[in-house]
């Protein structure tokens, strides 16, 4: 963010009778920190066509042109509020040029969009290029998580509680992929060891023996994340390694626990 001038986007949630702005008023760590005191009381919240704005505004100052990133319209109304608060710009600021992209993909994997994009700018590329930079990310890099516990995933809507609430009591720790804008089950594994093999499986059978860039993400699981972090070290060729947290507004609904990587070749 800092070395390439990228601002985010707050998104909103309701927990212990507060609104929090997520990055903004909380970290991520302190946000899961509430959820599990309460689950049942932590609500997300679209994004803030106020919020959206502003974040125009100040990037105005910095360039003509503005690219937005959001996380996938099919999971979110962020994409459809980033397009009316670039509408407004336009009024306010008819100098600027906003253009929203959908990533059709979320948390680290949008970042590597977002980050391509800000990398092509750094270069002196004008819009189109680094629209063109952004298209290309979107079209390679993948994402693969495994979820410690599938018993809030009722919260997404895609599952009934009572299912997610079995499932937990099973013991079912479901392996997703994200493809077209949503999540998709691909298998499920009984520990998190297999989960662990079963994420750098498929990471090996999209990207061969080539060199990757990779995000290694987490819900509070800080310490798996730097188990999962060196064995991607031990046996691939990283031109590029991070570990970061997920989202609380994903976490919220993928759990406690939940692994991921996001990748490219």
């Amino acid at each position: 963010m800092e070395q390439y001038h990228v601002s985010i986007i707050p998104l909103n949630f309701y927990a212990d009778g507060k609104i929090y702005r997520d990055g903004v008023d909380i970290t991520p760590s302190e946000a899961y920190d509430l959820f599990l005191r309460d689950p049942e009381a932590f609500k997300t919240s679209a994004a803030s066509p106020i919020d959206c704005l502003e974040v125009y505004r100040k990037a105005s100052r910095l360039a003509d042109s503005i690219l937005c990133v959001t996380l996938s319209s099919k999971l979110s109304a962020v994409y459809d509020v980033a397009l009316n608060a670039a509408e407004q710009a336009s009024v306010e600021l008819p100098e600027i040029t906003v253009k929203v992209m959908d990533s059709q993909t979320v948390v680290a994997a949008e970042g590597f969009i977002a980050l391509a994009a800000a990398r092509a700018a750094e270069a002196g590329k004008d819009l189109t290029g680094v629209l063109r930079a952004a298209e290309e990310m979107k079209d390679k890099v993948d994402l693969v998580a495994y979820l410690d516990t599938i018993k809030h995933v009722y919260r997404s809507g895609r599952i009934p509680k009572i299912a997610a609430i079995a499932g937990s009591m099973l013991n079912i720790k479901p392996i997703f992929t994200f493809a077209s804008g949503t999540p998709h089950f691909i298998s499920a594994v009984r520990n998190r060891e297999r989960g662990i093999e079963r994420l750098l499986e498929k990471m090996r059978e999209a990207t061969g023996d080539k060199p990757v860039h990779v995000a290694v993400m987490h819900v509070y699981a800080e310490d798996q994340a730097e188990i999962l972090k060196e064995k991607v070290l031990a046996e691939f060729d990283c031109a590029e390694l991070w570990v970061t947290e997920f989202s609380p507004l994903i976490g919220y609904t993928c759990g406690a626990g939940t692994l991921g990587l996001a990748f490219y070749p």
